[in-house]
């Protein structure tokens, strides 16, 4: 370390925390904080320069991050900051008071000579500043605390409580994750003079457990990943182990495709220090079993990668990610192939057994599981679902048997064996159930896809029973929690009801359906007999909840790769729109308006006469009589809207949004006159009222597709 007298060291800085094997499924947020942590603390020292690059480590034993260009000393700094008022820093004869000396105590310049310190201000405004300049960090002192910090605020769910033999003989009680080993705190070559977990640092880890066991030197921070890979067989990054295993189960599949989904790739990579690809393979015999049953039990139990043909349809060979490479791994893969085979019987026997008993058989037995203790159990809720699903089906004119069927036992396979096994399962094995029992084709298909979408960007049903299932449990999640006082605050949102407002949002825009949402709402309530439940789901509420889901979903949709703007927008889900589907069409109709001559004119005297109807608190007539148009400006404004009137409606029951928004351009020379030459509150009450209703009719037909006034 440098002295006070000695220009300061830039060096990388290297700090590992050699661990027992770290949890899989965190271990990749557990690095990335355990390397921001690290940096954010010198980087906040002034240790770190702006030309400093940190880069993170972590396997299944360790934690590390490098840390390039950190200064041993950082740079003086001056300080100013405001202490207190004159009149109460010092008595009466001059002298400090207690006060400024417990703020200067606190500030940590107890010793300062008091006739440094600086007067600004004048009278009763006068006060008194530190003026100094302070030392810069050391790195062994800023390393030591931005480590004991980082670890305390490591996201670990749940400590692990131990003891560790110190020097002194006596044991201390120490927690982290999991017991820690190792330190290893270099600065250039030199090591750093810090401790943490009941360690002192060094410069020496441990090997790959197999591979490479015992202790490794590493002989600077900038050799540290070098060190490892060639000395102790460990890939200490985990995005490069994490590419090394897809790129090496790409290659193993050759003309298969195989299942990577990233939760299981992030979690083999944390399982694996030195990671070796091996093929395996499993019975013909249990591709009877319906493939997603036996890819889950893989992903999920054993950690495996399933290959399926580029038809998806499932191979009987899996891949296996070990920690051990070896040119004679068939004792590894008989392993594999040994343990996986019960648990693909177990898949087997629960489809088996399952399919003896047919869905219809487990209605009933809904009513035997709770659902909220508010909104009764499983078999309440079907019938509600089945209620509302009817109901919609109706609206548009489909099949209700259908609908009222799939909703009946769309949430019986809950109550089978595998599904009580696989809960991921859930809906996915009600179509296979359901198939196996005859039902028909769109029912059966319906029990899977009344889940959809099941996340942001998922698919939407294929058949519109399973549609207008998918909108029926959504509504009725979504109300009935509502309706107990479980609306989302924040970021909590245990039931996750913004996912199925957006849900609904997708499925009525998407698959484009005419059907009013308020109205929606509405049926939904009437499902619950609970008055209380009605009473606390007012429909306002929902139906606002879903327009602000539907106003992120339009902020990330484009037409010829433009995305719409906030102003476009909100000018359209102002007018509170009942039927949402043909949204895009207005936000497109809207986007070519603005882009004519004569837009913000138009935009601007619509704004100007929605701000003239709201402050408007007498009653306007319905009708404007041409009888009272006195001025020619008003009778041609009267005269253009009548004109152009029958080409807007028609325009409108076509929804030819475009149309109907280039009809406007005829009214713009008489708006512009109209306001030029008439005064709207004239002093004659009959005379005013009739330019109102002129006006509210006017802005009836500029608003038909949206509020123009909000482009102004």
């Amino acid at each position: 370390m440098s002295t006070s007298n000695s220009k300061p060291q830039s060096a990388t800085l290297l700090i590992e925390v050699f661990t027992e094997e770290l949890p899989p499924k965190s271990l990749r947020r557990l690095g990335d904080a355990f390397s921001e942590g690290i940096f954010t603390a010198l980087k906040s020292a002034g240790l770190a320069t702006e030309g400093s690059k940190v880069t993170g480590f972590a396997t299944p034993r360790r934690l590390a991050v490098q840390i390039t260009d950190v200064l041993d000393q950082a740079p003086d700094y001056p300080v100013r900051e405001k202490l207190l008022p004159t009149s109460i820093a010092f008595d009466a004869e001059g002298k400090a008071t207690p006060p400024l000396l417990k703020k200067l105590g606190a500030l940590g310049y107890a010793d300062v000579d008091l006739a440094t310190l600086e007067k600004a201000g004048e009278g009763k405004n006068e006060a008194l500043y530190l003026n100094v300049i302070a030392k810069g960090a050391a790195l062994e002192k800023t390393a030591q605390a931005a480590l004991e910090q980082t670890l305390n605020k490591l996201p670990i769910a749940k400590m692990m409580h131990y003891q560790v033999l110190q020097k002194n003989g006596q044991l201390a009680d120490v927690q982290f994750a999991r017991p820690a080993h190792r330190i290893i705190a270099l600065h250039g070559s030199a090591i750093l003079n810090i401790s943490a977990l009941g360690i002192d640092a060094a410069n020496q880890t441990e090997g790959h457990r197999f591979l490479a066991p015992g202790n490794v030197t590493v002989s600077s921070a900038d050799q540290y990943e070098t060190d490892l890979q060639s000395k102790a067989k460990i890939i200490p990054s985990f995005n490069q182990r994490r590419a090394q295993i897809e790129a090496a189960l790409l290659k193993a599949a050759g003309d298969d495709l195989v299942l990577m989904p990233d939760s299981l790739l992030d979690e083999v990579t944390a399982l694996v220090e030195w990671p070796a690809i091996y093929e395996c393979h499993f019975d013909q015999e249990f591709l009877e079993v319906p493939q997603e049953c036996l890819i889950l039990t893989m992903q999920t139990n054993q950690k495996y990668f399933a290959l399926t043909d580029k038809q998806g349809k499932l191979r009987n060979r899996f891949l296996i990610v070990s920690n051990i490479e070896t040119n004679k791994p068939n004792a590894i893969i008989s392993g594999n192939e040994r343990v996986v085979r019960p648990r693909l019987s177990d898949a087997r026997f629960f489809f088996q057994q399952d399919q003896k008993r047919p869905l219809a058989s487990r209605v009933a037995d809904l009513g035997k599981v709770v659902y909220h203790n508010q909104l009764g159990n499983q078999l309440d809720r079907t019938k509600r679902v089945q209620g509302l699903a009817v109901g919609i089906a109706k609206k548009l004119s489909a099949d209700e048997k259908l609908a009222s069927r799939a909703a009946e036992i769309a949430k019986t396979d809950l109550l089978t064996d595998m599904v009580g096994e696989f809960p991921e399962l859930q809906g996915i094995m009600g179509r296979y159930y359901a198939t196996h029992d005859g039902e028909n084709a769109d029912v059966a298909s319906a029990c899977s896809e009344h889940y959809m979408p099941r996340f942001a960007g998922d698919t939407l049903p294929q058949t519109q029973t399973g549609t207008i299932l998918a909108i029926a449990d959504k509504l009725e999640t979504l109300v009935g929690i509502w309706g107990v006082g479980l609306a989302p605050t924040g970021d909590k949102d245990p039931y996750a009801l913004r996912r199925h407002a957006l849900g609904i949002c997708r499925l009525l825009l998407e698959k484009n359906l005419s059907l009013n949402l308020p109205e929606l709402i509405e049926l939904a309530r009437a499902q619950f007999p609970q008055a209380d439940v009605q009473e606390k789901a007012k429909a306002a509420d929902i139906y606002a909840f879903i327009i602000d889901r539907l106003r992120a979903y339009l902020r990330d949709q484009s037409v010829a790769g433009k995305a719409f703007t906030s102003a476009e927008i909100d000018a359209v889900l102002s007018q509170d729109p009942a039927q949402i589907n043909d949204l895009i069409e207005r936000l497109t109709a809207l986007r070519e308006f603005n882009a004519l001559a004569e837009a913000a004119q138009l935009a601007a005297a619509n704004k100007r006469i929605s701000n003239i109807l709201k402050k408007t608190t007498t009653a306007i007539p319905a009708t404007c009589s041409t009888k009272l148009l006195q001025i020619p400006a008003e009778a041609s404004l009267h005269q253009a809207l009548e004109a152009v009137t029958p080409a807007i409606n028609a325009a409108y029951e076509k929804r030819q949004f475009v149309e109907l928004l280039r009809s406007l351009v005829a009214l713009s020379g008489p708006i512009d006159q109209f306001f030029a030459d008439v005064m709207v509150m004239d002093p004659n009450p009959e005379l005013r009222d009739n330019r109102l209703a002129l006006l509210q009719q006017l802005h009836q037909k500029m608003n038909l597709v949206a509020d123009l006034g909000k482009l102004a």
